[in-house]
């Protein structure tokens, strides 16, 4: 007879426990130990209760790994592209064989409706496609599918949650190229007893796959679901077993979508695509620095636009800030977009360097169209719409403003200058505020001569600032 064994995991960080506490020891979340079960020590937490194991007793019939050169000839990985533009600009030039792509996303984000129109693009293109979905029948894919216009019939539909099954009726057909999981949460292993979407069967589904996919060069696309915190569920190990880790942002309520890639064996991180959302499904945006500015006004206080850097994409956004008087002890202080401690620090450094007392507003900053910013070259554009706006004086016409801000005020050299000025002219902005740093750059001279129609401000101290705004 089998005989089951217990133990308590963690569904935050997957940390095993053999007697169950209010508080995991190792990521200190409350409440996230949940009993789980496996049969005749097959589990992973099995294996580490087991004390007949000894220190060398797995090494005896294990082989030896074949050791090369690292300067030896490297094979080139083959890709396929997607014929979605965006998609593979964030893979990196288009889906490599054998590689394996996690996508979460809030639910209702678009994640099903990216894949389901991916397979019928690479479908189109004579490539084999196996979906298989575990939270939708297959009349409910079809039903999508028929609304989002994609009628490719040679796309080959499943709806199970069954890992083995999976894998079987993969075998069956003859290699395919492309097979998309929709979700990872709802798949189990039956040698396990706890419930889709906990940890181990999470972490366990994932790695069968993963392995069967390396094994016969199959690319794998799965779908994740996010926690509360914006985060991908399940153990943090799912992130690390995949080759390919994209986040699916933006608000329900905006018509534009976000596609990060925020890991990537064979491409850049943090390279985003931009899609807008409407009635026939999600439409590539090739410009997105129009959609950011679409409702921009030049002639209004409290506004900046700042040239970022996002992946190999420079992508120009505005910035808005909001100075108001308070009435509380404790001026509120609230960031769409941005670090709010972050925000707190530009605060201080304009208080101490500027002269621009802001400990007793409230005040308000949003980066338009839901767009999220990490770059702390940044921090100049923050700080010229908070002097905009607390002084009521609009920054001169066609101005973008480029530079990180230290604690004592001075304005520090950013990278990618070239790209983010040859957008901003592309845009037609004429004045940029860039730091002075730069200008000793030896290749400055040469990008300014390419440029005659920019007019080009050195700040190099946050106070160069107020002869700025007075012109």
């Amino acid at each position: 007879m089998s005989s089951k064994k217990s133990a308590y995991s963690c569904q935050s960080c997957g940390a095993i426990h053999f007697k169950w506490s209010g508080k995991c020891t190792d990521c200190g979340a409350w409440n996230s130990l949940v009993e789980e079960f496996a049969e005749g020590g097959t589990s992973h937490f099995s294996r580490l209760e087991d004390d007949k194991i000894t220190k060398g007793s797995s090494t005896k019939n294990a082989r030896k790994a074949n050791l090369v050169s690292l300067n030896g000839e490297a094979q080139e990985f083959p890709r396929v592209k997607t014929g979605i533009n965006e998609l593979d600009r964030v893979l990196g030039g288009g889906l490599v064989q054998g590689s394996v792509v996690l996508i979460g996303g809030d639910p209702g984000i678009g994640k099903s409706t990216l894949l389901l129109q991916t397979a019928d693009s690479l479908a189109k293109s004579k490539n084999s496609i196996i979906y298989i979905s575990g939270e939708e029948s297959v009349d409910q894919v079809r039903l999508r599918a028929k609304r989002l216009g994609c009628d490719e019939k040679s796309i080959k539909l499943a709806s199970t949650t069954n890992v083995a099954e999976i894998i079987n009726t993969i075998k069956d057909e003859k290699a395919p190229v492309i097979v998309i999981i929709d979700s990872i949460q709802t798949m189990f292993i039956e040698e396990l007893s706890s419930a889709p979407g906990t940890v181990s069967q999470v972490r366990a589904s994932a790695g069968e796959l993963t392995i069967f996919a390396k094994k016969n060069n199959i690319t794998l696309l799965i779908v994740s679901h996010v926690t509360k915190d914006g985060q991908i569920a399940g153990p943090k190990v799912l992130e690390h077993m995949v080759d390919t880790v994209l986040y699916f942002e933006g608000e329900k309520d905006l018509h534009f979508r976000i596609l990060r890639a925020m890991k990537n064996r064979f491409g850049a991180a943090n390279e985003i695509g931009v899609f807008e959302m409407n009635d026939i499904g999600l439409s590539e945006v090739s410009n997105p620095s129009e959609l950011f500015l679409a409702s921009y006004d030049r002639d209004t206080s409290g506004t900046a636009v700042f040239a970022g850097i996002e992946g190999t994409r420079p992508i120009l956004a505005e910035v808005q800030a909001l100075v108001a008087p308070s009435f509380i002890p404790t001026p509120r202080r609230a960031v769409v977009g941005w670090d709010l401690n972050r925000l707190a620090m530009i605060i201080a450094v304009l208080n101490s360097r500027f002269g621009l007392n802001l400990f007793d507003k409230e005040v308000y900053l949003n980066i338009v169209g839901g767009l999220k910013i990490v770059e702390t070259s940044a921090d100049l554009a923050v700080a010229c719409a908070l002097i905009s706006s607390a002084r009521d004086i609009a920054l001169p016409s066609s101005t973008i403003a480029i530079g990180e801000i230290g604690l004592t005020g001075e304005i520090r050299m950013v990278g990618n200058l070239e790209a983010r000025l040859k957008e901003a002219h592309k845009l037609g902005f004429k004045n940029c505020l860039i730091p002075k740093a730069n200008e000793k750059n030896k290749h400055f001279a040469n990008l300014k001569k390419s440029l005659p129609d920019l007019n080009f401000h050195f700040i190099a101290h946050i106070r160069d600032l107020a002869k700025f705004l007075k012109k």
